[in-house]
């Protein structure tokens, strides 16, 4: 079988009557023509529904295994859609969690934490961009590093440092690193602001000396306001990191008895398994107990992007983070 193959010469490419045809072509290929179609539609809407069912699958299996009773949940035919909704996994997560103790730790230390982080790392942020600081390279240098640097290989000697100090089992020492911009989440924040202010133009800054400003007047003036996009984006970035973070309080506050949701929730296994033994529930009940403890360490965090989503990904645009 022969293949015909189409093939235009290089007079009849140049031609008037072929150029027309040819953008028509490449228009209708690039998609302009395409995206207006109904398969195209539908097309995107099933990898976004399918995607989107992906990340939300845990999340809804997660609330139905905590609102089923015990007749459903001992039934394997039951599997998403529960026969009533029960709420007593809920009160035993909220009972053994002391949410309520827990939720205000979480929350202070959170936005403490999140708030310093703002500050500081603002302020080194805005020195690395625009002022010509001796060393400044090497500082550079030393930013970096620290962002690579796992937490892991300074752990310990952060901690005998926290015992030296008289912080050991402190909340305090959640706190401590933020004021300095201290370790993985301080280089980043910094990175990010550094980020920020090296899109601004240098206009500003020549016009504030001129008027006899000095650079802390200018910072303050002019370049804080128009840092909002980069502080929104730390603030939530160094909120949700602080929310979610178990490993540096499981070091810091290993025999503390107020410490994080979170945490909190990785000391449940015992808890559980000490009411289990004690004759306090039965064992089927563990699991659902679980999840209804992991919605409600997740359930700030979900309503918080709720709120801020949109804020969120405007302020991720104008930060230069995706350049």
């Amino acid at each position: 079988m022969s293949v015909v193959k189409w093939d235009v010469p290089k007079a009849a490419r140049s031609r008037p009557v072929f150029k027309p045809t040819l953008r028509r072509l490449r228009y209708f290929v690039l998609g302009r023509e395409v995206d207006k179609g109904f398969i195209f539609k539908l097309l995107l809407y099933l990898i976004l529904i399918s995607t989107s069912y992906i990340y939300l699958n845990p999340i809804l299996k997660m609330m139905t295994r905590m609102l089923m009773d015990a007749k459903d949940l001992i039934d394997p035919t039951v599997t998403w859609i529960p026969s009533s909704l029960y709420f007593g996994h809920l009160s035993s997560a909220w009972d053994i969690l002391q949410y309520a103790k827990s939720l205000s730790i979480s929350v202070g230390v959170s936005l403490t934490t999140a708030a310093l982080h703002c500050v500081t790392c603002g302020l080194a942020g805005y020195a690395l961009a625009r002022l010509d600081v001796p060393f400044k390279k090497l500082a550079f240098f030393l930013l970096l590093l620290a962002f690579i640097i796992p937490q892991q290989v300074i752990v310990l000697p952060t901690i005998l440092l926290f015992r030296t100090l008289g912080l050991d089992g402190s909340l305090f020492t959640l706190i401590l690193p933020a004021m300095f911009g201290f370790g993985v989440k301080g280089s980043l924040f910094v990175f990010i602001f550094r980020q920020f202010f090296m899109t601004q133009p240098k206009e500003l800054e020549e016009a504030a000396r001129l008027d006899g400003a000095s650079a802390i007047r200018f910072y303050v003036k002019v370049m804080l306001p128009l840092s909002k996009p980069a502080i929104l984006v730390v603030f939530l970035f160094s909120l949700v990191w602080t929310w979610n973070d178990t490993y540096l309080p499981r070091m810091f506050l290993a025999s503390a008895a107020d410490v994080p949701l979170a945490t909190q929730l990785t000391r449940m296994d015992t808890m559980l398994n000490t009411f289990i033994e004690s004759g306090g529930y039965p064992e089927y009940v563990a699991e659902p107990i679980k999840m209804a403890a992991s919605f409600l360490t997740i359930l700030p965090p979900l309503l918080i992007y709720l709120f801020t989503q949109r804020y969120f990904v405007e302020s991720v645009e104008r930060t230069g983070l995706v350049e």
